[in-house]
């Protein structure tokens, strides 16, 4: 089987094409869905992002699979109206999404960073439904006081200054120098989102982070085949923090991927894409 890769230079547009919504209570949540053969394969964003920081592995994977992005509660194409949002109530989202779909068997869950926090809820909360486990650049221990604090800081911050408050301080730490250097485009893309992300629900999203469990106690337990990625220069996931992850995990491997930080999928999508067909598509 040729490798499942997708090129920066074909890469199209996904920011709100052939969207498709469901109704949960007065909101909306919004994804794009793509494949109509194979495993289920739901992609989950990072924080503030949407659906589109995948770009390379939904074409890329939509022949093989059923593709399904999903823009959490207040970011993308999705509303809310909410204060805070857990981790909890997102991980519940997707899986009402699951149901709105009839989707019934086990899929493959893929997350980065928050959508990492939202996978272990997932797992916690819906465990029926989860096949495989694909947990990127992300982290099981919960904020110590001193984060803690300063995403409620942020918070009050960025409601009553926008979102680029947060643009500011989280994008020079998101990719590796090389992507900066060899990728321009692709910072500009995701600093566009990130500024055009409701203040509201980036104050509810931090809000949520900043109260989230420890679930390092968990990872003896989650005996699901499960594949733990990270770029090498992440500083905010750090690759010896991911690499203890996975290996306190019954049946993790771990790998790191070059010329790629927080943002692997996007940084370095043909290494990180071949890699999730390894995990995929092995017997």
């Amino acid at each position: 089987m040729a490798p499942a890769v997708l090129h920066g230079s074909s890469a199209v547009s996904l920011k709100a094409t052939n969207m498709e919504t469901i109704e949960i209570g007065k909101r909306r949540l919004a994804y794009l869905r793509r494949g109509d053969c194979g495993p289920v394969l739901m992609l989950v964003h990072g924080f503030p992002l949407d659906h589109t920081m995948w770009k390379f592995q939904i074409e890329a994977f939509a022949d093989r699979c059923r593709v399904i992005a999903v823009d959490l509660r207040g970011f993308g194409e999705s509303s809310s109206q909410d204060e805070t949002v857990t981790m909890e109530r997102y991980a519940d989202d997707c899986a009402l999404l699951l149901d709105d779909l009839e989707i019934r068997e086990p899929i493959t869950y893929c997350g980065l960073s928050m959508g990492g926090y939202v996978g272990w809820q997932f797992w916690k909360r819906h465990r029926p439904r989860l096949e495989r486990f694909v947990l990127c650049d992300t982290k099981a221990k919960a904020d110590n006081d001193e984060v803690a604090r300063g995403r409620q800081r942020m918070a009050y911050e960025v409601l009553a200054k926008g979102a680029g408050i947060v643009v500011d301080s989280m994008l020079p730490r998101l990719f590796a120098p090389a992507t900066f250097r060899n990728h321009p485009e692709r910072v500009a893309d995701l600093e566009r989102v990130m500024r055009a992300t409701s203040p509201s629900a980036i104050a509810a999203a931090l809000r949520g982070m900043a109260s989230r469990m420890d679930v390092t106690g968990w990872l003896a337990s989650i005996e699901l085949p499960t594949l733990v990625i990270c770029g090498v220069e992440d500083e905010i996931s750090r690759p010896e923090e991911m690499e203890a992850i996975a290996g306190a995990m019954p049946a993790a491997r771990f790998v790191c991927l070059p010329e790629a930080g927080h943002m692997s999928p996007l940084e370095n999508p043909d290494a990180f894409n071949r890699s999730l067909e390894a995990f995929l598509f092995s017997v």
